[in-house]
Formats: structure tokens, sequence, C-alpha cells
């Protein structure tokens, strides 16, 4: 898993694991393009911060776009109902008037309030009053979205969380059907789980075909190993099953082959240095591959080495102009032009 997303995950656990044990921060700034933590957190301290009696007097969950920035620090400025705390919670905040002026809340915040200020994949301008304020008083998770190649370490992670284990392939898999969004990402692993039968504690490719709908035979994953080894049949066979598909979107497969073929010059380039790369090297030039598939790649630059690799690259780039309609032209079809980028890479 990418740095970024270890550490907004262990930040993540810190975070709900003092909002479990009823410390507080007096202000809390959730933002960032991904919004699956931000939006965990903040239902946590919804879930915990007052008791279920008092919230009718002492909870207050208003709108960005409902609400100014003069009425959310008058609210904030209460204090609490024959209680020990209250609770003030901004959604959609990126939608709010005057944001900048909670800065003058955080210059003097409530001991008795807790604020919390949630952006929903957007972020508050880190070189402003607010965010620099918010920071210095209180919680700042800032989460960035996840990378397509970073998705199926994230699985991997989220499986574990949930003391489950799930096969590389399976993650690859899974990953390809469910997309880049976390909370999309969990429903569907809840799914699984639930579909699953009880006391199954490993989930495998098979799990993944059989209960998410989606043939490890016929996807974007299986198209990359068939053209690492050059498996031409397959590869044309997959190519165009996947072109056919109601959902295919020829940018997206592009991108997946552009990523994959970007790794194989990376590491054909560590490997044309001479010498044996450490681990450290390799996984630098193989980044957000799982060390399950290293093999592939031992094969694929014996296939593509690193000239027939950039040609490769700028046949995707050549593809991806072509499947975002930049010649004019609507009489290819995206199926029809996902295959023939695949003739044209495997006859590199």
């Amino acid at each position: 898993m990418a740095k970024s997303s270890v550490n907004i995950d262990a930040q993540c656990r810190e975070i709900l694991s003092d909002v479990r044990a009823g410390r507080f921060s007096p202000v809390y700034l959730l933002m960032g393009d991904e919004p699956y933590y931000p939006e965990l957190i903040c239902d946590e301290i919804l879930k915990c911060c007052i008791p279920e009696e008092e919230k009718d007097f002492n909870e207050t969950v208003c709108y960005g776009g409902d609400v100014t920035a003069d009425q959310v620090v008058t609210a904030a400025r209460r204090f609490p109902m024959m209680a020990e705390r209250q609770l003030v919670v901004v959604k959609e905040a990126q939608q709010m008037k005057g944001i900048e002026d909670l800065s003058y809340y955080c210059a003097d915040p409530l001991d008795s309030t807790v604020l919390v200020v949630l952006m929903h994949g957007a972020s508050a301008d880190k070189r402003k009053a607010f965010y620099k304020a918010a920071a210095k008083i209180g919680t700042v998770v800032d989460s960035p979205a996840l990378r397509d190649y970073m998705i199926p370490d994230w699985i991997i992670s989220h499986f574990s969380s949930r003391g489950m284990q799930i096969d590389p392939q399976a993650a690859a898999l899974f990953a390809e059907s469910a997309g880049t969004s976390l909370s999309t990402i969990v429903v569907e692993t809840d799914k699984l789980t639930k579909a699953l039968p009880e006391g199954v504690r490993r989930v495998t490719v098979e799990d993944i075909e059989r209960n998410v709908g989606i043939s490890r035979q016929f996807s974007v994953f299986e198209l990359t190993k068939e053209l690492s080894f050059k498996n031409s049949a397959k590869a044309l066979k997959i190519a165009a099953h996947l072109g056919d598909g109601a959902r295919f979107a020829m940018p997206m497969a592009v991108s997946a082959l552009y990523m994959h073929f970007n790794r194989i010059l990376r590491y054909g380039a560590l490997l044309a240095r001479g010498g044996q790369p450490s681990a450290e090297d390799k996984a630098r030039a193989l980044a957000g591959v799982n060390p399950y598939f290293y093999k592939e790649y031992d094969t694929a630059v014996r296939n593509y080495p690193l000239r027939k690799a950039m040609a490769a690259i700028s046949l995707l780039c050549e593809y991806d102009y072509l499947g975002k309609g930049g010649d004019g032209s609507t009489v290819v079809s995206d199926g029809e032009l996902l295959v023939e980028l695949t003739a044209k890479l495997l006859n590199l």
C-alpha cells in the first residue's frame, strides 16, 4: 500500500480509538478527495460523542449549503444543556459561505463543544487561516484518493482488518469489479462476506467469480497477464469479450494497460543496469505490484525489452487519444479499438 494510504489508515484507527474512549478534539476538519475515511470518523463521532438521551438538546447537524460560518460559530459557542459537552457537525462544508471565518472560532474554541467540519470530496485551502487554525488546535484528516494500482493492496489490508485473508489474484479481480471508491469496496466486501459459507476466512478467485459476477477469464487483469506472456490467442479472445461488454470503456482499459507497460519499462530499465537488483529497487520499479506477481514481470521484460516497452507505451498513448474520440471518427467501436490495440502489442 502507498505510504499516504498507510498513514491515513493508521491515523484513522488512532482517531477512532480515541473517539470510542471518549477523548475528543475541540475541532475536527475532515476533508480530502477520498471521502471514506472522513465520513467514517464523522459517523463514529456522531455515534459516541453525545448520549442518545442528550442528543435533542446537545447535538446539531447541519449542511454547508444551508448555513453560514457565522451561524456555525454561534452554535459552537453555546453551552451544553445539563451535559458535559455539545456536538456541532457541518456536513458538505465545502458549500458553506465564508468558511474561512471559522478560523475566529478556532482561535478560541469552547472546551465544552466538539465542532466537526466535514468536506465531501474537497479540501480546505492549506495556505489560509481556517486550515492553519484547525491544524493547530484540533485534528485534521486529509484523505487522498488512491491510485488504481493501490486498490488491490488496500483490499488485502481491509480484509485483514476483518480477520480474513484474500488471495492477491482475488484482490486484483475484486478491484476491477468494485472500482476505486473505498466506500463502494466496503459495501461490496460486506455483500461478499455475507454470501460466503459460514466460517470461511480465506477468499479465493473462485469466490470472487462465484459471488461478485466477474470472470477472471475475461478481465483486464487477465488481459495484461496474457500480454506479458504473449499468449496471442487468449489475449485476443479476452480483448474481444471485454470490448463487447455493455460497461466497457476504452479509456479505462488503456489506463490499466499503460500502468502495466510502464512497470515493464521501469523494471526493464532496472535490470539493464546489471547485477542483482535489491528488494527495495525491485519494489520501487514495480510499485503497486504484489510480490506474488513478480515472476510475471520477469517474463514480461523478456518479451518486451526496453525498445518494445517504449513502443508499447507510444501505442497506448495513440489509442488513448483514439478511444476518447481524438480522430473525430465514430466508425470504429471501442471494442474494435481494443482488439486492434491488443494485436499490435502482441506483434511488437
